[in-house]
This record gives structure tokens, C-alpha cells and sequence, in this order.
């Protein structure tokens, strides 16, 4: 399939590119040193983690992935709300259980916007909440 044969955006289901988007969420934190742990954890009747990874300082880094395609309407931020914040972090705190990784260990939830191709990571963008 030649580039120009691959279907637009447009055509492209929204799993498709949530998919493409989180891909180039990894490929941003490896080139910031960022090793992925995992990707598109369920978390049981809790939300979904887009990306789990190790920041070079040995943090754990919960990482949401937001994207749009402009900011015409505003940015991405509005979309991680108070729900989807609580949901996160259950899901997080399950994932911790689930692989027997220690509360001890240093947690971070991070961010990463992509309007465009333009791509911005917040990082500790919110405290963990219940």
C-alpha cells in the first residue's frame, strides 16, 4: 500500500487513531527515556490506563493520552475531568495489585496532549484521587 492509498483521518475508525495517537505517545516518551511497562491496561469495572512506563527518575508514570485534531473548540485538557480522574486513579491502584507492585513505589499521572502534531507532556498533571 502506497502512502498515498492509506486511508484519511477522516475514514479511519476512532480506535484506529486513539491507536495511531497512543503509538506516537510511546514513541515520545522512549525518545525522553521513558521505558513502557504496558499499554491499554483494563482495570476490571474501571477505566482503561493508555499507557503505563518508568520515567528515567524510577517513577511510575500512569500517562493519559489526549488527542485533537485542532483547538479550535479548546484544548484537550477539558477533557480529563474530575470522572475520568477518579477512574484513572482506581484503575491505577488495581493495576498496582494486580502486578503486586509495592505502594512504596513513586507514582506520577501524567498527561500527554496531542492537538495536531503538536505534542505536550504534563507532567504530575493531576494528584491521585478517590
Amino acid at each position: 500500500m502506497s502512502y498515498s492509498d492509506r486511508p484519511s483521518e477522516e475514514k479511519k475508525s476512532a480506535r484506529q487513531i486513539g491507536s495511531e495517537k497512543e503509538d506516537l505517545a510511546c514513541w515520545y516518551l522512549v525518545e525522553h527515556g521513558y521505558l513502557i511497562v504496558d499499554r491499554n491496561f483494563h482495570g476490571g469495572r474501571f477505566d482503561e490506563l493508555d499507557i503505563v512506563a518508568k520515567d528515567p527518575q524510577g517513577y511510575l508514570c500512569f500517562v493519559e493520552v489526549k488527542y485533537r485534531k485542532t483547538d479550535i473548540h479548546g484544548g484537550s485538557e477539558g477533557s480529563v475531568d474530575r470522572k475520568k480522574i477518579k477512574n484513572i486513579c482506581h484503575c491505577a491502584l488495581y493495576y498496582m495489585s494486580s502486578k503486586r507492585i509495592s505502594t512504596d513505589t513513586p507514582v506520577r499521572f501524567d498527561v500527554i496532549f496531542i492537538i495536531g502534531d503538536d505534542i505536550q507532556l504534563v507532567k504530575n498533571a493531576f494528584d491521585y484521587e478517590v
